[in-house]
């Protein structure tokens, strides 16, 4: 049982914030990062699997970070009702929306990511 949630959790938080399409920001020389909360929460996080209610069920809404994110206080069965509103608002304003339509398409996300890691810092200086 523990190792199942474990694995679900660790999974579930990797593919909403450790993707491609995720920002990874650097502080400034203060240690501060100069951007407004909300636009920082978009962009590094992203969604997986949105339209998906068995990963919505198997996840909690955790599949749905974006709104987890933005409304930590709403239910998740809500998150359905406001993705669509949290989607369209963000592209009125410029503002990044990273989704990616399924689990497996999200977890090949993840991997490229983890490998371009892997590479030396020159090569991820680009």
């Amino acid at each position: 049982m523990h190792f199942a949630e474990g694995l679900v959790l660790g999974l579930v938080f990797q593919l909403a914030h450790v993707v491609e399409l995720t920002e990874f920001p650097d502080t400034n020389e203060d240690g501060n990062i100069e951007e407004a909360w909300a636009v920082h929460q978009m962009r590094t996080t992203a969604n997986f699997a949105r339209k998906s209610p068995i990963a919505a069920f198997l996840c909690g809404g955790l599949n749905m970070q974006v709104k987890h994110h933005l409304f930590p206080k709403i239910c998740h069965i809500h998150y359905p009702a406001i993705s669509e509103i949290v989607r369209e608002t963000a592209i009125e304003f410029g503002i990044p929306y990273h989704e990616y339509p399924s689990f497996g398409k999200a977890l090949v996300s993840h991997y490229k990511v983890l490998k371009r890691f892997s590479r030396p810092e020159i090569e991820n200086a680009a």
